[in-house]
């Protein structure tokens, strides 16, 4: 029997970091090589959490400015205080309510962040009213029920272990982390030119512990799932998932990520 579920938790850039925002960044550089934008844009990133898209904009997209929203004060202080760039700002807002009156951005977009928000549509409707006419919106999000491995060898140990996990479990729970739903919400918002694609990366870990560590600092449903369980179902969740991993003759540990994005233009 599991604990009772917990609000999902992210707000600590340094638990967040060695979770997932390594891989994100990868993730992050193929997303805006496929957006294909020209330098000098103004930038808005919805949901900039610790500041990882952002530095790939900075750093890959020649942007004239990015401005970077997150409804936790904690990721705004973390991302204020890494991202030096003059061309940057981050500021508390909330993803359904922009604090922006005007179209004054060239694009939007958001990484690993949509399934969070309660009104999913009404975000995208957001960001498309904070961008002109003919700019871009894109998102993208892990493919939990999938191919983002790390996790998905997580949830089906845990759900082997404890069945009440499966509600827990992200594959289960944000069916928009699918290709076809995603596009779907935007042409229901009313997108235009809505494409999409797979973005898989490589996520090799040293050992085990690289793998496993991240898992304890109680940062995301995963996590924290883990880490509302006692210390003896822990170690037997922790010793079911070190079976199945495919280690290496050095101790590596070698799995993909992927990530389903859309693009799509603002009518």
């Amino acid at each position: 029997m599991t604990t009772e579920p917990r609000k999902d938790v992210w707000a600590s850039g340094d638990a967040y970091e060695p979770y997932v925002g390594r891989w994100s960044r990868l993730v992050a550089r193929e997303f805006l090589i496929w957006l294909a934008l020209p330098p000098g844009l103004r930038w808005l990133d919805v949901g900039s959490g610790t500041g990882a898209l952002c530095r790939v904009i900075l750093d890959c997209a020649g942007p004239r400015a990015v401005v970077g929203v997150d409804q936790s004060k904690d990721y705004v202080a973390y991302a204020s205080g890494r991202v030096s760039d003059p061309r940057a700002t981050f500021r508390v807002a909330d993803a359904q309510a922009l604090p922006f009156p005007n179209p004054e951005f060239d694009v939007a977009v958001s990484g690993l962040v949509l399934n969070f928000v309660p009104a999913q549509a009404r975000t995208l409707a957001e960001m498309r009213r904070a961008v002109r006419k003919g700019g871009t919106v894109a998102v993208y999000v892990w493919d939990y029920a999938g191919e983002m491995q790390l996790m998905r060898r997580f949830w089906d140990a845990a759900v082997a272990l404890d069945p009440a996990a499966q509600e827990l479990d992200e594959g289960r729970r944000f069916p928009i982390c699918q290709p076809e739903p995603l596009a779907e919400l935007f042409r229901q918002v009313g997108f235009r030119d809505v494409e999409g694609r797979a973005i898989d990366v490589p996520t090799v870990f040293r050992d085990f512990d690289d793998y496993w560590s991240p898992f304890l600092g109680g940062q995301g449903p995963a996590p924290g799932y883990c880490m509302s369980l006692t210390e003896d179902r822990r170690a037997a969740l922790r010793q079911r998932i070190r079976a199945g991993l495919p280690v290496r003759h050095d101790g590596s540990i070698h799995l993909i990520a992927r990530a389903w994005a859309v693009k799509a233009r603002v009518p």
